[in-house]
């Protein structure tokens, strides 16, 4: 069972579990992807939770996965020259939907890591994980304000929502 070990928040916002730092804007996340290759964001309760047995879990069938679950952060060489606020917010927006449908206690945090598989829907299975910092609320919020102001049909890989 993961415990819970938390820092108050003083704006009302949810709790940061100790011993981690928290990015604090897009701008912070978007200069951190430039400079670093190899980072993820993983949504869940956090490193306390999943480095103990650094695996994940397919929710369709149950099977234990051989790493944790995560989105690269990695830009894309096809990306060009287009902003990287945009593939940043794009990565982020992704999945903003889990506090809602899996856990409220669900948050996104950066990682550097190792993919070592892939997961049923393709997604990178990531080991020799190094925590590097939760993401802000807010940066999140800024992430879908971009998102939802850009041209065409965009939405979280939301499967709930699908017909």
């Amino acid at each position: 069972m993961c415990e819970d070990r938390t820092d108050g928040a003083a704006d009302g916002a949810t709790p940061a579990p100790v011993g981690l730092p928290t990015l604090a804007s897009l701008d912070e996340v978007a200069n951190l992807v430039t400079r670093r290759r190899g980072l993820y964001v993983r949504w869940s309760r956090g490193p306390q939770c999943d480095l103990p047995t650094v695996t994940s879990t397919d929710d369709l069938t149950g099977m234990k996965l051989p790493g944790l679950s995560a989105t690269p952060l990695d830009i894309e060489d096809w990306w060009g020259q287009r902003s990287a606020h945009v593939w940043v917010a794009r990565r982020l927006y992704d999945y903003c939907h889990l506090p809602r449908v899996k856990d409220s206690r669900t948050r996104p945090w950066i990682l550097h890591g190792r993919e070592t598989a892939r997961g049923p829907d393709n997604e990178p299975l990531v080991t020799d994980v190094e925590p590097i910092g939760w993401v802000a609320r807010h940066v999140i919020d800024e992430a879908c304000r971009i998102v939802v102001t850009l041209p065409g049909r965009w939405g979280p890989m939301d499967r709930g929502t699908s017909a």
